[in-house]
Protein backbone atom coordinates (compact mmCIF):
# COMPACT_ATOMS: atom_id res chain seq x y z
CA UNK A 1 0.00 0.00 0.00
CA UNK A 2 1.52 3.40 -1.31
CA UNK A 3 1.59 6.17 1.33
CA UNK A 4 -1.10 9.19 0.62
CA UNK A 5 0.75 12.24 0.82
CA UNK A 6 -2.90 13.84 0.56
CA UNK A 7 -2.48 13.10 4.73
CA UNK A 8 0.42 14.93 4.91
CA UNK A 9 0.18 17.97 7.16
CA UNK A 10 2.31 21.03 5.81
CA UNK A 11 0.18 23.66 6.91
CA UNK A 12 2.28 25.03 9.60
CA UNK A 13 4.94 26.25 7.79
CA UNK A 14 6.37 27.22 4.41
CA UNK A 15 7.42 23.22 3.40
CA UNK A 16 10.05 22.79 0.62
CA UNK A 17 7.92 20.05 -1.51
CA UNK A 18 4.41 20.81 -1.37
CA UNK A 19 2.48 24.81 -1.35
CA UNK A 20 -0.87 22.99 0.37
CA UNK A 21 -1.48 19.38 1.46
CA UNK A 22 -1.64 17.36 -1.55
CA UNK A 23 -0.34 20.01 -4.10
CA UNK A 24 3.61 19.75 -4.75
CA UNK A 25 5.72 22.48 -6.02
CA UNK A 26 6.48 22.86 -9.49
CA UNK A 27 10.31 21.22 -8.68
CA UNK A 28 8.65 18.28 -6.78
CA UNK A 29 5.78 16.93 -8.92
CA UNK A 30 8.30 14.28 -10.55
CA UNK A 31 9.51 13.34 -6.89
CA UNK A 32 6.05 12.81 -5.68
CA UNK A 33 4.53 11.13 -8.29
CA UNK A 34 7.16 8.75 -8.68
CA UNK A 35 6.83 8.38 -4.31
CA UNK A 36 3.20 8.37 -4.76
CA UNK A 37 3.69 4.54 -6.35
CA UNK A 38 5.80 3.10 -3.65
CA UNK A 39 4.44 1.28 -1.31
CA UNK A 40 4.99 1.42 2.33
CA UNK A 41 6.86 -1.88 2.25
CA UNK A 42 9.83 -0.45 -0.37
CA UNK A 43 9.80 2.30 1.29
CA UNK A 44 10.86 0.85 4.31
CA UNK A 45 13.20 -1.57 2.40
CA UNK A 46 15.16 1.34 0.54
CA UNK A 47 15.70 3.04 4.22
CA UNK A 48 17.17 -0.43 5.54
CA UNK A 49 19.17 -0.06 2.30
CA UNK A 50 20.30 3.52 3.08
CA UNK A 51 21.13 3.06 6.25
CA UNK A 52 23.24 -0.09 5.63
CA UNK A 53 25.09 1.87 2.46
CA UNK A 54 26.04 4.46 5.55
CA UNK A 55 27.30 2.02 7.66
CA UNK A 56 28.87 -0.44 4.40
CA UNK A 57 30.71 3.51 3.07
CA UNK A 58 31.65 4.56 6.79
CA UNK A 59 30.01 7.84 7.19
CA UNK A 60 30.47 8.72 10.32
CA UNK A 61 30.70 11.98 12.49
CA UNK A 62 31.93 12.28 16.54
CA UNK A 63 29.70 13.73 19.66
CA UNK A 64 31.37 14.35 22.52
CA UNK A 65 29.22 14.01 25.10
CA UNK A 66 29.91 13.40 28.81
CA UNK A 67 33.70 13.00 29.14
CA UNK A 68 33.19 10.87 26.20
CA UNK A 69 33.96 10.60 22.21
CA UNK A 70 31.60 8.82 20.24
CA UNK A 71 31.71 8.23 16.57
CA UNK A 72 27.64 7.46 15.16
CA UNK A 73 26.78 6.43 11.71
CA UNK A 74 25.34 9.90 9.65
CA UNK A 75 21.63 10.20 10.06
CA UNK A 76 20.48 10.71 6.66
CA UNK A 77 16.70 10.76 5.27
CA UNK A 78 15.71 9.76 2.09
CA UNK A 79 13.52 12.08 0.79
CA UNK A 80 15.47 14.89 -0.94
CA UNK A 81 15.08 18.64 -0.31
CA UNK A 82 13.97 20.25 -3.63
CA UNK A 83 14.74 23.74 -5.63
CA UNK A 84 14.05 25.31 -8.71
CA UNK A 85 16.97 25.73 -10.49
CA UNK A 86 15.50 29.70 -11.36
CA UNK A 87 15.34 30.30 -7.69
CA UNK A 88 18.80 29.02 -7.07
CA UNK A 89 20.38 30.81 -9.50
CA UNK A 90 19.80 34.22 -8.22
CA UNK A 91 20.92 32.75 -4.44
CA UNK A 92 24.17 31.69 -6.15
CA UNK A 93 24.30 35.26 -6.78
CA UNK A 94 23.29 36.25 -3.66
CA UNK A 95 26.13 33.95 -2.14
CA UNK A 96 28.92 35.37 -4.31
CA UNK A 97 27.74 38.73 -3.72
CA UNK A 98 27.87 38.44 0.39
CA UNK A 99 31.65 36.58 0.37
CA UNK A 100 32.91 39.26 -1.96
CA UNK A 101 31.41 42.01 0.31
CA UNK A 102 32.93 39.99 3.20
CA UNK A 103 36.83 39.53 2.13
CA UNK A 104 36.49 43.13 1.06
CA UNK A 105 36.13 43.68 4.62
CA UNK A 106 38.31 41.38 5.99
CA UNK A 107 41.25 43.20 4.02
CA UNK A 108 40.05 46.60 5.17
CA UNK A 109 39.85 45.63 8.89
CA UNK A 110 43.70 44.65 9.02
CA UNK A 111 44.52 47.58 6.44
CA UNK A 112 43.01 51.60 6.88
CA UNK A 113 39.91 50.20 8.77
CA UNK A 114 37.73 53.03 5.79
CA UNK A 115 34.68 51.24 7.53
CA UNK A 116 35.40 51.80 10.59
CA UNK A 117 36.74 55.40 9.42
CA UNK A 118 33.50 56.42 7.97
CA UNK A 119 30.90 54.71 10.88
CA UNK A 120 29.49 52.57 9.11
CA UNK A 121 31.24 49.32 11.83
CA UNK A 122 31.29 50.89 15.03
CA UNK A 123 35.00 50.98 16.41
CA UNK A 124 33.87 49.50 19.48
CA UNK A 125 32.60 46.21 17.74
CA UNK A 126 36.03 45.24 16.71
CA UNK A 127 37.78 46.24 20.25
CA UNK A 128 36.24 43.42 21.46
CA UNK A 129 36.12 40.74 19.10
CA UNK A 130 37.59 37.50 20.20
CA UNK A 131 38.75 36.97 16.41
CA UNK A 132 40.46 39.87 15.80
CA UNK A 133 44.35 38.71 15.11
CA UNK A 134 46.73 41.46 15.64
CA UNK A 135 49.52 39.36 13.89
CA UNK A 136 47.51 40.06 10.27
CA UNK A 137 47.55 43.69 10.40
CA UNK A 138 49.52 44.77 7.11
CA UNK A 139 49.39 41.23 5.47
CA UNK A 140 47.99 40.93 2.23
CA UNK A 141 47.14 37.28 1.37
CA UNK A 142 47.41 36.50 -2.76
CA UNK A 143 43.85 38.17 -4.45
CA UNK A 144 43.05 40.07 -1.32
CA UNK A 145 40.77 37.01 -0.58
CA UNK A 146 41.12 35.88 3.15
CA UNK A 147 37.87 33.56 3.06
CA UNK A 148 38.45 30.81 0.61
CA UNK A 149 35.96 28.44 1.99
CA UNK A 150 32.67 29.77 2.93
CA UNK A 151 29.59 27.95 4.26
CA UNK A 152 26.61 30.23 4.65
CA UNK A 153 23.62 29.06 6.64
CA UNK A 154 20.37 29.78 4.93
CA UNK A 155 16.77 29.57 6.56
CA UNK A 156 13.32 29.77 4.37
CA UNK A 157 10.57 31.50 6.74
CA UNK A 158 7.10 30.91 6.70
CA UNK A 159 6.14 33.37 4.37
CA UNK A 160 8.82 31.91 1.95
CA UNK A 161 11.71 34.30 2.08
CA UNK A 162 15.48 32.65 2.18
CA UNK A 163 17.50 34.15 4.95
CA UNK A 164 21.31 34.05 5.59
CA UNK A 165 21.42 33.05 9.33
CA UNK A 166 24.84 33.33 9.69
CA UNK A 167 28.49 32.61 7.86
CA UNK A 168 31.20 30.37 8.74
CA UNK A 169 34.38 31.64 7.55
CA UNK A 170 36.90 30.22 10.04
CA UNK A 171 36.83 26.18 9.21
CA UNK A 172 33.09 25.64 7.67
CA UNK A 173 32.41 21.78 8.07
CA UNK A 174 29.86 19.72 6.32
CA UNK A 175 30.46 19.48 2.31
CA UNK A 176 31.64 15.95 2.62
CA UNK A 177 28.47 14.94 3.89
CA UNK A 178 26.65 17.03 1.16
CA UNK A 179 28.56 15.01 -1.18
CA UNK A 180 28.45 11.63 0.69
CA UNK A 181 24.31 12.24 0.66
CA UNK A 182 24.18 12.21 -3.14
CA UNK A 183 26.10 8.92 -2.95
CA UNK A 184 23.54 7.17 -0.98
CA UNK A 185 20.81 8.76 -2.86
CA UNK A 186 21.56 7.57 -6.19
CA UNK A 187 22.02 3.76 -4.39
CA UNK A 188 18.48 4.52 -3.43
CA UNK A 189 16.68 5.82 -5.79
CA UNK A 190 19.05 5.27 -9.25
CA UNK A 191 15.80 5.97 -11.05
CA UNK A 192 15.01 9.03 -10.40
CA UNK A 193 18.34 10.58 -12.06
CA UNK A 194 17.25 8.75 -15.42
CA UNK A 195 14.04 10.42 -15.66
CA UNK A 196 14.70 14.36 -13.19
CA UNK A 197 17.01 17.06 -14.60
CA UNK A 198 18.92 17.24 -11.81
CA UNK A 199 22.22 19.43 -11.25
CA UNK A 200 25.17 17.52 -10.10
CA UNK A 201 27.49 17.88 -7.36
CA UNK A 202 30.56 16.15 -7.55
CA UNK A 203 32.68 18.72 -8.97
CA UNK A 204 32.96 19.86 -5.50
CA UNK A 205 36.59 18.57 -4.70
CA UNK A 206 37.87 19.62 -8.50
CA UNK A 207 37.35 23.23 -7.37
CA UNK A 208 38.90 23.22 -3.85
CA UNK A 209 41.47 21.47 -5.20
CA UNK A 210 42.17 24.40 -8.17
CA UNK A 211 41.17 26.84 -5.13
CA UNK A 212 43.69 25.75 -3.18
CA UNK A 213 46.40 25.73 -5.93
CA UNK A 214 45.93 29.29 -7.29
CA UNK A 215 47.53 29.86 -3.27
CA UNK A 216 50.89 28.03 -4.31
CA UNK A 217 53.72 30.62 -3.89
CA UNK A 218 55.14 28.86 -6.76
CA UNK A 219 53.24 29.12 -9.86
CA UNK A 220 53.92 27.02 -13.06
CA UNK A 221 54.79 24.23 -10.57
CA UNK A 222 52.84 21.21 -9.93
CA UNK A 223 51.87 22.64 -6.00
CA UNK A 224 52.23 20.73 -2.99
CA UNK A 225 48.78 20.82 -0.98
CA UNK A 226 48.59 19.61 2.15
CA UNK A 227 45.38 18.95 4.69
CA UNK A 228 46.33 19.77 7.94
CA UNK A 229 44.22 18.36 10.78
CA UNK A 230 43.67 18.17 14.40
CA UNK A 231 43.68 14.91 14.38
CA UNK A 232 41.56 11.55 14.75
CA UNK A 233 39.80 12.63 17.65
CA UNK A 234 38.47 15.91 16.07
CA UNK A 235 34.57 15.78 15.18
CA UNK A 236 35.02 16.52 11.52
CA UNK A 237 38.07 14.13 11.04
CA UNK A 238 35.80 12.23 8.60
CA UNK A 239 35.27 15.12 6.00
CA UNK A 240 39.20 15.74 6.62
CA UNK A 241 40.27 12.25 5.43
CA UNK A 242 37.06 12.35 3.08
CA UNK A 243 38.08 15.59 1.08
CA UNK A 244 42.05 14.86 1.75
CA UNK A 245 41.82 11.37 -0.39
CA UNK A 246 38.97 13.15 -2.89
CA UNK A 247 41.64 16.11 -4.02
CA UNK A 248 44.67 13.39 -3.89
CA UNK A 249 46.37 15.23 -1.35
CA UNK A 250 48.33 14.64 1.93
CA UNK A 251 46.31 14.42 5.38
CA UNK A 252 48.99 15.29 8.18
CA UNK A 253 48.96 16.72 11.18
CA UNK A 254 50.90 19.37 13.14
CA UNK A 255 54.09 16.91 13.89
CA UNK A 256 54.31 16.21 9.83
CA UNK A 257 55.61 19.72 8.88
CA UNK A 258 58.41 21.67 10.22
CA UNK A 259 59.50 25.73 9.06
CA UNK A 260 63.00 25.79 8.26
CA UNK A 261 65.60 28.98 8.41
CA UNK A 262 64.24 30.64 4.86
CA UNK A 263 60.51 30.32 6.61
CA UNK A 264 59.55 27.65 3.99
CA UNK A 265 57.31 24.97 5.27
CA UNK A 266 58.30 21.60 4.70
CA UNK A 267 56.50 18.16 5.10
CA UNK A 268 58.53 15.13 6.99
CA UNK A 269 58.70 11.88 4.80
CA UNK A 270 60.61 8.75 4.68
CA UNK A 271 62.38 9.89 1.56
CA UNK A 272 63.40 13.24 3.05
CA UNK A 273 61.85 16.77 3.68
CA UNK A 274 59.31 17.90 0.76
CA UNK A 275 58.32 21.72 0.74
CA UNK A 276 55.08 22.00 1.34
CA UNK A 277 53.25 25.20 -0.88
CA UNK A 278 49.47 25.46 0.12
CA UNK A 279 48.25 24.29 3.43
CA UNK A 280 44.11 23.63 4.28
CA UNK A 281 43.81 23.99 7.36
CA UNK A 282 41.31 23.03 9.75
CA UNK A 283 42.69 23.42 12.93
CA UNK A 284 41.56 27.24 14.60
CA UNK A 285 43.83 30.05 14.73
CA UNK A 286 44.73 29.81 18.17
CA UNK A 287 46.35 26.55 17.58
CA UNK A 288 48.06 26.90 14.08
CA UNK A 289 51.46 28.12 15.47
CA UNK A 290 52.46 28.23 19.10
CA UNK A 291 55.40 30.83 18.43
CA UNK A 292 52.62 33.36 17.27
CA UNK A 293 49.58 32.41 19.09
CA UNK A 294 49.06 29.75 21.94
CA UNK A 295 52.52 28.55 23.44
CA UNK A 296 50.78 25.41 24.79
CA UNK A 297 49.26 24.35 21.25
CA UNK A 298 50.90 20.87 20.54
CA UNK A 299 48.29 20.75 16.71
CA UNK A 300 50.09 23.02 15.29
CA UNK A 301 53.61 24.26 13.64
CA UNK A 302 55.88 26.56 15.09
CA UNK A 303 56.88 29.54 12.58
CA UNK A 304 53.52 28.90 10.38
CA UNK A 305 52.93 32.41 10.27
CA UNK A 306 56.45 33.64 9.81
CA UNK A 307 56.25 31.67 6.48
CA UNK A 308 52.69 32.98 5.74
CA UNK A 309 53.59 36.51 6.10
CA UNK A 310 56.31 35.94 3.93
CA UNK A 311 54.86 34.69 1.18
CA UNK A 312 56.33 31.61 1.46
CA UNK A 313 53.17 29.48 1.92
CA UNK A 314 49.50 29.35 1.30
CA UNK A 315 47.00 28.87 3.65
CA UNK A 316 43.18 28.55 3.74
CA UNK A 317 41.07 29.64 5.35
CA UNK A 318 43.93 32.58 6.21
CA UNK A 319 44.41 33.41 9.82
CA UNK A 320 42.31 36.15 11.37
CA UNK A 321 39.37 35.45 8.83
CA UNK A 322 37.34 34.76 11.86
CA UNK A 323 36.66 38.53 12.15
CA UNK A 324 33.75 38.60 10.37
CA UNK A 325 32.36 35.11 11.57
CA UNK A 326 30.87 36.73 14.25
CA UNK A 327 27.30 37.22 14.42
CA UNK A 328 27.31 40.48 16.01
CA UNK A 329 29.35 41.76 12.34
CA UNK A 330 27.09 39.32 11.20
CA UNK A 331 23.93 42.11 11.34
CA UNK A 332 26.26 44.87 9.34
CA UNK A 333 27.22 42.74 6.55
CA UNK A 334 24.12 44.39 4.57
CA UNK A 335 25.97 47.58 5.03
CA UNK A 336 29.11 46.00 3.85
CA UNK A 337 27.50 45.54 0.68
CA UNK A 338 26.17 48.79 0.01
CA UNK A 339 29.93 50.31 1.24
CA UNK A 340 32.12 47.99 -0.52
CA UNK A 341 30.39 47.17 -3.79
CA UNK A 342 28.01 49.64 -4.18
CA UNK A 343 24.75 47.19 -4.68
CA UNK A 344 21.58 46.04 -3.17
CA UNK A 345 21.87 42.70 -0.93
CA UNK A 346 20.26 40.41 -3.03
CA UNK A 347 19.85 38.12 0.22
CA UNK A 348 18.42 39.80 3.10
CA UNK A 349 20.09 38.91 6.65
CA UNK A 350 17.48 37.71 9.53
CA UNK A 351 16.20 41.08 11.36
CA UNK A 352 18.72 41.28 14.57
CA UNK A 353 19.22 43.32 17.62
CA UNK A 354 22.23 44.05 19.14
CA UNK A 355 22.81 43.83 22.60
CA UNK A 356 25.86 46.23 22.54
CA UNK A 357 23.01 48.97 21.48
CA UNK A 358 21.40 50.16 25.00
CA UNK A 359 17.83 50.80 22.89
CA UNK A 360 17.75 47.17 21.21
CA UNK A 361 19.56 45.66 24.25
CA UNK A 362 16.05 46.82 26.29
CA UNK A 363 14.20 45.15 23.33
CA UNK A 364 16.04 42.07 23.62
CA UNK A 365 15.76 41.69 27.90
CA UNK A 366 12.16 42.64 27.68
CA UNK A 367 11.11 40.45 24.90
CA UNK A 368 13.40 36.94 26.23
CA UNK A 369 10.57 34.84 25.78
CA UNK A 370 10.22 35.54 21.81
CA UNK A 371 13.58 35.66 20.82
CA UNK A 372 16.69 33.41 20.13
CA UNK A 373 19.80 35.05 21.91
CA UNK A 374 22.76 34.11 20.25
CA UNK A 375 26.30 34.07 21.70
CA UNK A 376 28.38 36.13 19.28
CA UNK A 377 30.58 33.54 18.40
CA UNK A 378 29.92 30.15 19.56
CA UNK A 379 28.53 27.19 16.31
CA UNK A 380 26.92 24.27 16.60
CA UNK A 381 23.66 25.51 18.26
CA UNK A 382 25.97 25.71 21.87
CA UNK A 383 25.11 28.24 24.08
CA UNK A 384 21.81 29.76 22.60
CA UNK A 385 18.58 30.44 24.44
CA UNK A 386 15.28 29.68 22.12
CA UNK A 387 13.14 31.63 24.52
CA UNK A 388 10.01 30.08 23.21
CA UNK A 389 10.93 27.13 24.17
CA UNK A 390 13.21 27.65 27.31
CA UNK A 391 12.03 28.08 31.18
CA UNK A 392 11.99 30.84 33.48
CA UNK A 393 14.95 29.85 35.34
CA UNK A 394 16.36 29.53 31.41
CA UNK A 395 15.72 33.10 30.35
CA UNK A 396 16.72 34.92 33.80
CA UNK A 397 20.39 32.81 33.06
CA UNK A 398 20.62 34.74 30.02
CA UNK A 399 19.14 37.96 31.05
CA UNK A 400 22.58 37.84 33.75
CA UNK A 401 24.77 36.83 30.76
CA UNK A 402 23.27 39.69 28.69
CA UNK A 403 23.63 42.24 31.04
CA UNK A 404 27.30 40.81 32.48
CA UNK A 405 28.77 40.89 28.41
CA UNK A 406 26.00 42.83 26.27
CA UNK A 407 29.10 42.84 23.08
CA UNK A 408 29.23 39.20 23.38
CA UNK A 409 25.20 38.74 22.41
CA UNK A 410 23.03 39.44 19.44
CA UNK A 411 19.49 38.41 19.21
CA UNK A 412 16.66 37.74 16.46
CA UNK A 413 12.97 36.64 16.46
CA UNK A 414 12.02 32.88 16.24
CA UNK A 415 11.79 32.06 12.32
CA UNK A 416 8.99 29.66 11.22
CA UNK A 417 11.38 27.23 9.65
CA UNK A 418 10.49 25.43 6.66
CA UNK A 419 10.06 22.19 6.98
CA UNK A 420 9.92 19.22 4.34
CA UNK A 421 8.48 15.46 4.52
CA UNK A 422 10.53 12.98 6.38
CA UNK A 423 10.44 9.50 7.43
CA UNK A 424 9.91 8.76 11.41
CA UNK A 425 9.28 5.70 12.98
CA UNK A 426 5.86 7.40 12.92
CA UNK A 427 5.51 7.30 9.33
CA UNK A 428 6.26 10.84 6.91
CA UNK A 429 5.83 13.82 9.10
CA UNK A 430 7.61 17.43 8.13
CA UNK A 431 10.64 18.16 10.02
CA UNK A 432 12.35 21.73 10.25
CA UNK A 433 15.88 22.56 8.26
CA UNK A 434 18.02 24.62 6.98
CA UNK A 435 20.70 24.98 4.63
CA UNK A 436 24.64 25.13 4.06
CA UNK A 437 25.80 26.01 0.62
CA UNK A 438 29.87 26.38 0.43
CA UNK A 439 31.01 29.10 -1.63
CA UNK A 440 35.16 28.72 -2.93
CA UNK A 441 36.44 32.23 -3.95
CA UNK A 442 39.89 32.38 -5.73
CA UNK A 443 40.30 36.14 -6.40
CA UNK A 444 38.03 37.17 -9.73
CA UNK A 445 36.40 33.28 -9.73
CA UNK A 446 33.95 32.31 -7.19
CA UNK A 447 31.99 28.95 -7.08
CA UNK A 448 29.07 27.97 -5.41
CA UNK A 449 27.76 24.94 -4.94
CA UNK A 450 24.58 23.12 -6.43
CA UNK A 451 22.34 23.48 -3.59
CA UNK A 452 24.24 22.75 -0.67
CA UNK A 453 24.07 20.47 2.92
CA UNK A 454 20.93 21.01 4.50
CA UNK A 455 20.51 20.14 7.53
CA UNK A 456 16.90 18.63 9.24
CA UNK A 457 15.61 18.60 12.85
CA UNK A 458 15.22 14.82 13.56
CA UNK A 459 13.52 15.86 16.36
CA UNK A 460 9.63 17.04 16.34
CA UNK A 461 9.10 20.44 16.22
CA UNK A 462 12.83 21.48 17.10
CA UNK A 463 14.43 24.06 15.55
CA UNK A 464 17.99 22.97 16.24
CA UNK A 465 19.35 21.41 12.85
CA UNK A 466 23.26 20.39 14.22
CA UNK A 467 23.76 17.00 14.50
CA UNK A 468 25.85 17.18 17.55
CA UNK A 469 22.11 17.74 19.47
CA UNK A 470 19.51 15.53 17.30
CA UNK A 471 20.00 16.55 13.83
CA UNK A 472 20.31 14.32 10.51
CA UNK A 473 20.49 15.61 6.88
CA UNK A 474 19.24 15.29 3.28
CA UNK A 475 20.30 15.18 -0.18
CA UNK A 476 19.49 18.99 -1.83
CA UNK A 477 18.46 18.27 -5.77
CA UNK A 478 18.73 21.58 -7.68
CA UNK A 479 16.33 20.61 -10.28
CA UNK A 480 15.81 21.63 -14.08
CA UNK A 481 12.09 22.02 -14.18
CA UNK A 482 10.80 21.09 -18.21
CA UNK A 483 9.73 24.34 -19.42
CA UNK A 484 12.99 26.31 -17.70
CA UNK A 485 15.21 23.55 -19.91
CA UNK A 486 13.17 24.30 -23.04
CA UNK A 487 13.33 28.20 -22.48
CA UNK A 488 17.07 27.70 -21.66
CA UNK A 489 17.68 25.89 -24.92
CA UNK A 490 15.71 27.81 -26.90
CA UNK A 491 17.95 31.04 -26.06
CA UNK A 492 21.14 29.21 -26.23
CA UNK A 493 20.09 28.28 -29.85
CA UNK A 494 19.20 31.96 -30.78
CA UNK A 495 22.77 32.83 -29.26
CA UNK A 496 24.45 29.97 -31.43
CA UNK A 497 22.66 30.84 -34.67
CA UNK A 498 23.21 34.62 -33.91
CA UNK A 499 27.29 33.89 -33.11
CA UNK A 500 27.12 31.46 -36.54
CA UNK A 501 26.13 34.14 -38.43
CA UNK A 502 28.48 37.19 -37.69
CA UNK A 503 30.98 34.56 -38.04
CA UNK A 504 30.18 33.54 -41.38
CA UNK A 505 29.66 37.06 -42.18
CA UNK A 506 25.67 36.41 -42.79
CA UNK A 507 23.30 39.06 -41.60
CA UNK A 508 23.15 40.95 -38.08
Amino acid sequence: MAFEWSQYRCQDAYDELFEKPGVPRAGAKQLLSYLQGISAKDLADRRVAADLAIKVMGITFTVYSEGKTLDRAWPFDMIPRVIARKEWERTERGLKQRVNALNHFIQDIYGDQKIVKDKVVPAEVLVDSVNFRPQCVGVQPKFGVWAHICGSDLVRDGDGTLYVLEDNLRVPSGVSYMLENRMVIKRVWPELFETSNILPVDDYPAQLYDTLAALSPRPGDQPKMVLLTPGIYNSAYFEHAYLAQQMGIELVEGTDLFVDDDDCVYMRTIYGPKRVDVIYRRIDDLFIDPEAFRPDSVLGVKGLMRAWIRGKVGLANAPGAGVADDKVIYAFVPAMIKYYLDEEPILPNVPSFLCMDAKQRKHVLANLDKLVVKPANESGGYGMLIGPRASKEEREKFRGLIEANPRNYMAQPTLSLSTAPTITDDGVEPRHLDLRPFILSRGESTYVTTGGLTRVALVKGSLVVNSSQGGGSKDTWVVDLDEDLEQRQSQGGQSQSQSQGQSTGGPR
